[in-house]
């Protein structure tokens, strides 16, 4: 099926070039980064992590939402998102190959990568995110493809591939649990240290997942020839609503017991993010902007009527994904460092470098993405053409 990627209208050729010069740029950059080394990042002693970690937190959250359509069709029958579901399998092969190569460069050295092999830690929280992530993109790439193929051939899947789709149910929830357990594990971080950490992950994955793939469906039915159809898309936007809320409720709690308890050493973190903290304030209107937009959203999909228009549901849709990019990435990422343990305060801003290099990566993301989406709908299309000429053959 890969020969049908090779196949594509004008503009899909543009938009392959477009992806294809950001990767160079950006593979340009890393390459300044390994010759030189992390310090043409705005990383340091005290921040640690920075731009590459925020984009891999946040999408392991991208491919983990796969399951807010996987578990509705296998195991409930939900016949609407018989169309979509692949399409939730391929985001999600797209974003954990993204979370790898954010890891690979925030590492430094390539070679740094080969540790986690040669030394295996089971006690160690990045080795069994490592195992998590690895499998995860296996079991995806196995069951999309091999559900796609039985489609073209119009032939049922084999027996062997529904263990592995009914595992990877659970599997998508580890990921993203095991994810927030290597920042709730690290008890010298008071802002990470809490309990609720794994939950605001899955609340907050299943809201920009879901609206992602949303507008990408939108797209695809205005340039791809693709309609989901409008069940499919009126049950994930109803799915996106009720894990913002979760989402927002979370963010709310965590508030109300770090203001509540009083412990200045939990309020630090809370006041750097949304008020400023001894003059620094990087943050700040990153921090509203995020909460203006997710209750924006969550005002335009509570609403029926505003909800099933497609033009206020996009609107929703990237206000959320923008919104939950911002406080599930540089939010919670950078704030974990400040303040320090020491009390002190050192502010992170990205460089060009870093942002150079996060764009090339999200490219390579999108690039796969469209190649496996073009694929998937060029196969759909002819199901769809030979479906409507057995139907007018029988009428005839």
């Amino acid at each position: 099926m890969l020969e049908k990627a090779l196949k594509g209208s004008r503009e899909y050729w543009i938009w392959i070039s477009f992806l294809l010069a950001i990767i160079t740029i950006g593979f340009y950059f890393y390459l300044h980064q390994l010759d030189y080394g992390l310090g043409v990042t705005g990383m340091s002693r005290d921040v640690s992590w920075g731009l590459y970690i925020a984009q891999f937190t946040f999408l392991v959250g991208i491919a983990a939402s796969a399951v807010m359509l996987v578990l509705p069709y296998y195991l409930h029958d939900y016949k609407a998102f018989g169309k979509i579901t692949i399409l939730g399998e391929f985001l999600a092969v797209s974003a954990v190959i993204m979370c790898v190569i954010f890891i690979f460069v925030d590492l430094g050295q390539p070679s740094r990568v080969l540790n986690v092999l040669l030394y295996p830690a089971p006690t160690s929280i990045l080795f069994w995110d490592m195992i998590v992530l690895s499998g995860y993109l296996l079991i995806n790439i196995v069951t999309g493809w091999i559900v796609l193929s039985c489609d073209r051939k119009e032939v049922p899947p084999p027996n062997w591939i529904k263990p592995l789709i009914y595992l990877s149910i659970p599997w998508a929830i580890s990921i993203h649990t095991v994810t927030a357990f290597i920042y709730a594990g690290l008890p010298g971080r008071s802002f990470w240290l809490t309990a609720i950490m794994a939950p605001r992950f899955l609340a907050s994955a299943f809201a920009s997942g879901p609206a992602l793939l949303i507008i990408i469906c939108l797209i695809l039915k205005r340039y791809g020839r693709f309609d989901a159809g409008e069940k499919a898309i009126s049950t994930l936007a109803k799915i996106v609503a009720y894990a913002l809320a979760a989402s927002i409720f979370f963010v709310l709690v965590e508030l109300f017991t770090v203001f509540y308890s009083g412990l200045p050493e939990h309020e630090a973190p809370f006041r750097y993010l949304f008020c400023g903290l001894s003059g620094h304030y990087n943050l700040v209107p990153w921090m509203w902007t995020s909460a203006v937009l997710a209750f924006a959203a969550l005002g335009i999909l509570i609403i029926p009527h505003i909800r099933r228009k497609e033009g206020w549901l996009a609107v929703a849709c990237a206000f959320v994904f923008v919104s939950l990019w911002i406080e599930k990435g540089l939010g919670l990422v950078v704030t974990g460092f400040i303040p320090s343990p020491l009390e002190t305060i050192t502010e992170y801003v990205p460089t060009g470098t870093e942002i150079a290099i996060s764009l090339g990566i999200w490219a390579v993301g999108f690039l796969i993405l469209t190649i496996l989406y073009r694929i998937f709908v060029t196969v759909r299309s002819d199901i769809d053409g030979t479906n409507d000429r057995s139907v007018a053959n029988v009428r005839n």
